[in-house]
């Protein structure tokens, strides 16, 4: 019983550590634009975080990690459960080490380090899924670039269509709805793709129906548009609205896709402490599911503001326009991403879009010393779980 306690309080610290750090993929670039303030954003995301995980969060999990240790090959249950424990303390140890110096970091990548580490102590190399590790280095290049690259040519679409248009407000009437439109079809299909997990063909079909109504709908409410307060200050409302909503969703789906990082490990380790067996899948009872909801919700809200800073602000100076851009760029990289299979992070990818947009302006409008920063943090992140997972392995057997 003891144990058990143990494993639900270690479970909901990594959620607490996930939700303090990864709230920047969300709310950063509405608080930096100023689409929303900062604690608007504690609440909004600490709900919809909380919502997304309860309703939508995965039931059923491959054990940890996405295969990156095979387990069956350990075979003893409580060296499986030892493994656990240290591959959650240690990638939590690391989240929130990262979170303190206001450092944007893959959670999923520490606890495939925490797994990593327990996998070499364990088992020795040949246990380590490498194909797999490769993958996932690989998207420590691959997300920023795509998602910087998106974001360079949204941004300078926008730049071009309207901004440097003699009227923009007039421009922004008809350019603004087709990019809205856009926008809400790929959100609408990595909704049903990524986190309803339906096919592809069914989230096209809302997709379209969904882009459609926000095409026309925004249309017409800009087309009533009077321009009062200058043609730039109705260009960034248009994009202030459009942000929030976006927002909204990139929490909302983040509660559902990655509260497994928390409690996938939890479940089987309560699995195996309940029935003292071990299965290749694990099955997550819905009160731990909103556990990590809670432990995601309640970090937001206590610590969430550091790494929020760090993307919204420190990197390069965000508008309503340039938020936009970020946000649909984020989307369409994880869409493109899922559609292919390509393990994507989404850390990485709003680190890069952010860049990007940056870059668009010139290079002397991005806070290079900050980048350098959370690119070296990227590459510390699984070597540092790893070891600490390892060392906790070599204590606890």
């Amino acid at each position: 019983m003891t144990l058990v306690i143990v494993a639900f309080a270690v479970g909901f610290g990594m959620a607490y550590a996930i939700g303090a750090n990864d709230v920047a993929n969300s709310m950063s670039t509405a608080v930096g634009a100023k689409a929303i303030t900062p604690k608007q954003a504690v609440l909004i995301a600490s709900i919809l975080e909380f919502l997304g995980a309860v309703l939508f969060g995965a039931h059923v999990t491959k054990t940890i990690a996405k295969g990156i240790v095979n387990l069956q090959q350990i075979g003893d249950p409580n060296l499986i459960l030892i493994g656990a424990f240290s591959a959650l303390i240690a990638s939590t140890i690391w989240i929130l080490l990262a979170t303190f110096w206001g450092m944007p970091v893959s959670t999923t990548h520490s606890i495939v380090g925490g797994m990593v580490g327990f996998g070499l102590a364990a088992g020795g190399l040949q246990i380590i899924n490498w194909g797999t590790m490769l993958k996932i280095i690989i998207t420590w290049i691959t997300s920023p670039l795509i998602g910087g690259a998106f974001a360079f040519i949204i941004f300078k679409f926008i730049s071009w269509s309207i901004l440097h248009r003699k009227h923009p407000a007039k421009a922004a009437k008809y350019v603004a709805p087709i990019l809205l439109g856009i926008a809400f079809y790929t959100i609408a299909v990595l909704f049903i793709v990524k986190t309803l997990k339906k096919d592809l063909s069914f989230g096209n079909e809302i997709g379209i129906i969904l882009g459609i109504i926000v095409f026309l709908s925004s249309y017409f409410i800009m087309k009533k548009t009077k321009i009062t307060d200058g043609e730039y200050s109705v260009v960034e409302k248009v994009f202030k609205n459009a942000q929030i909503v976006t927002s909204c969703y990139v929490s909302f789906s983040h509660g559902a896709n990655d509260v497994a990082n928390a409690v996938g490990p939890l479940a089987l380790i309560y699995l195996i402490l309940t029935t003292q067996s071990f299965s290749g899948v694990v099955t997550i009872p819905i009160y731990i599911l909103a556990l990590g909801g809670l432990g995601i919700s309640f970090g937001v809200a206590t610590l969430g503001h550091k790494v929020m800073k760090t993307v919204g602000e420190d990197i390069t100076e965000l508008n309503n326009s340039r938020g936009f851009s970020i946000d649909f760029a984020t989307a369409t990289t994880v869409l493109f991403a899922s559609t292919f299979g390509m393990p994507i992070s989404t850390t990485h990818t709003v680190v890069g879009a952010v860049s990007g947009v940056g870059f668009a302006r010139g290079i002397e409008v991005v806070n290079v010393g900050i980048l350098k920063n959370i690119i070296i943090s990227w590459f510390v992140t699984v070597p540092f779980a790893a070891g600490v997972s390892a060392l906790l392995f070599y204590i606890l057997t």
